[in-house]
Parts: structure tokens; C-alpha cells; sequence
């Protein structure tokens, strides 16, 4: 599937990708790697869509490397996903020189507008690439951001007006790192022509994910429910009201689609720190605290009024089971739920 010269590419019939990585840790790209089953490569390729290259998996280096990206540039390979992974490094001075592509002595910035110049389309691989992440940090001394969002403010690196060939604004595929199925599901819409700009929620992520909260399905949902809440990591319970958990404003299917199968970051005890979203690196607070305001959190439940919440918080705590109440502030369960004797119904 990773042919092994320009020549051959050119020749390459289906769907072809082009993977670029610029600041960012890779970690994407090991999601994508650690996968459970079918494979990456494997999956793509039985959708009939062709790896042109990446950086860490093709065999190509140095300038038969960059003959693919100069090939596609030109017009001679048709590039029809230019996928970025990690933060546009602008600095220092917007000269983008912080980060120069290796053996072309050209920042990375300066290939990535060329080839999203001529791409069918351009896809943000993680939310380094989408938003600035955890790359735009702090002080933020190399200037990173999103290829069309500087945190949640629309413009980036290729600027707020930007199109693809096939007319739609960068896919920010967000999440630190992306699950393996949202990035293989949208590459295979986009080749089966199924993907447009009603499948993009308001920052360009792509809908299938993004329109369910990582609350959606989480384990922990009955202690939510009555607001049995943990108090210490091991703790059984609902993780917003103390342990910094932002589940119920995250966008993302990670308890519905989970990880390898099995797996999600709440199921496995800790907080959701909202790494789909905008920003979510600097929150101000530690990630495992949830800060509040007269004993309130700050961040409630996406579409519910503070009013709303605190009422039926009295109201839920009130009518806690004692099962429920026990099993929260506990690591293993302490009370199971009761044996009827008579018929359900």
C-alpha cells in the first residue's frame, strides 16, 4: 500500500493521503498504530485509499521524500487528503523557522500552505493540529496554532477564510490523542464521497463524534444521576462535582466508542479533561480539581441552566439510595442493588 517512488504513485489510482507532522508529540499517530483490529494500513487500503507517505511509517527519506510532496504541489500526484498532525509552528516572527522540514530548509508552515492549496481536502489530525493544544501552551514561545484556529478563535495558520479544493474548511478531527475510528471512518467518508460540510459541527469536527458527550453511556452515570460523588481517585463515584471531571460538556463518543474495545478514560478512573475542546490545555485549575463557586461547580452540563442544576442536585442527593451513596466513596462495591422478591415488572 506505501508504494516505494514518485513513479509508481503517479500511477496510483483510489484516494491518496498525504501525512505531514509538525508540532506535537506523534502521539496520533501511535493511537492509530495501537488499534486493535483491522489494522490502519489494512483498513485503508480495503477502502481502496493509498498512504502517499508519512513521516514515521513510509521507507522514503530525504529528497525522494520531499520529490512526493514537491510531485503533489505540482500537480503530478493528485492529493486529495493532506493530513496534519501537531501545532503550525509560526515563530520566531512568523517566519515559521522554528520547525524547517527536514533536508528542504523551507519551514513546515510554508509546505503546508502549498499542499493545502491544492488539496481536495485538508484534515487536522489531534488538537494540536485543530486548535494549538497542548503545543500552544503557556507562554506559547514558538507561536503554535491550529491550521484554521488559534485556540477557539477561527483564522490559524491558513486563516479563517480558507477552502479546500472541494470546498470545505479544514476537518479538525480533535482529540489529544484522536481514537483510531474517528480518523479512519472520516478518511473513508471522504473517499466514498460521503462527507460534506453538514457532517461538521460549529469548530469543524466531524459530527459523528462530536455530536454526543463523553457522558453519553459512562459507567458512572447512576452515581451522576443521584450526584453520589468520589472523593478520592480510586472512589467509584461521579468525578465532576470534585474530581475535576468535564464529561458532561465534552464532545466526543469515547464511552460509546470505546477504546481497543474496552476502554475509556473514565472507565479507567480518571476525569475527563476535555481534550476534544479548544483550550482544554490551560483550564487554570489542576485537571484533577473541580473548581466551584459557593460550593457550585463552575463547568455544569451542556444545556442546563445553573438554576436548573442546583435544584435537582437537593433534590437527587436527597433521594440517594444508601446502596449508591456507600458504592461511591468506595473502590469496589460495598452494597450491591437488592434482590426483589417478587416478579419485576
Amino acid at each position: 500500500m506505501i508504494c516505494s517512488d514518485v513513479s509508481s504513485r503517479r500511477k496510483q489510482a483510489g484516494f491518496n493521503v498525504l501525512w505531514l507532522q509538525s508540532g506535537g508529540c506523534g502521539g496520533c499517530s501511535m493511537s492509530l498504530l495501537c488499534a486493535d483490529t483491522p489494522d490502519f494500513f489494512g483498513a485503508l487500503n480495503d477502502a481502496g485509499i493509498t498512504m502517499l507517505w508519512h513521516p514515521s511509517l513510509s521507507i522514503e527519506s530525504g529528497a525522494r521524500a520531499l520529490d512526493i510532496l514537491r510531485a503533489c504541489i505540482a500537480g503530478e500526484i493528485p492529493l486529495h487528503a493532506l493530513c496534519v498532525e501537531g501545532a503550525m509552528l509560526r515563530g520566531p516572527h512568523g517566519t515559521g523557522r522554528f520547525h524547517l522540514l527536514a533536508g528542504s530548509d523551507k519551514p513546515m508552515i510554508e509546505w503546508v500552505r502549498a499542499l493545502a492549496a491544492v488539496a481536495d481536502y485538508t484534515i487536522a489530525v489531534g488538537t494540536c493540529a485543530a486548535y494549538g493544544g497542548i503545543t500552544a501552551a503557556g507562554s506559547n514561545p514558538t507561536d503554535a496554532c491550529g491550521l484554521q484556529y488559534d485556540g477557539d478563535q477561527s483564522g490559524g495558520l491558513l486563516g479563517a477564510a480558507y477552502r479546500s479544493a472541494q470546498g470545505l474548511p479544514v476537518i479538525n478531527i480533535a482529540g489529544c490523542p484522536t481514537h483510531p475510528n474517528w480518523v479512519s471512518e472520516t478518511l473513508m467518508a471522504l473517499a466514498a464521497d460521503l462527507f460534506d460540510a453538514r457532517q461538521m459541527d460549529m469548530l469543524g469536527r466531524p459530527r459523528f463524534y462530536a455530536d454526543h458527550l463523553v457522558h453519553h453511556a459512562c459507567t458512572r452515570n447512576e452515581f451522576y444521576e443521584f450526584k453520589a460523588s468520589a472523593e478520592k481517585p480510586s472512589d467509584l463515584g461521579c468525578m465532576m462535582e470534585h474530581m475535576g471531571c468535564k464529561g458532561t460538556q465534552v464532545h466526543a463518543d469515547c464511552n460509546i466508542r470505546l477504546w481497543n474495545g474496552d476502554g475509556s478514560c473514565t472507565r479507567g478512573g480518571y476525569a475527563c479533561i476535555s481534550c476534544t475542546e479548544p483550550g482544554f490545555e490551560e483550564p487554570h485549575h489542576p485537571f484533577h480539581t473541580t473548581p466551584k463557586i459557593a460550593g457550585i461547580p463552575i463547568g455544569l452540563p451542556t444545556d442546563m441552566p445553573k438554576a436548573w442544576f442546583v435544584a435537582l442536585a437537593s433534590l437527587s442527593k436527597s433521594a440517594t439510595p444508601r446502596r449508591v451513596r456507600a458504592n461511591a466513596t468506595a473502590d469496589h462495591l460495598v452494597i450491591v442493588p437488592a434482590i426483589r422478591k417478587t416478579r419485576l415488572k
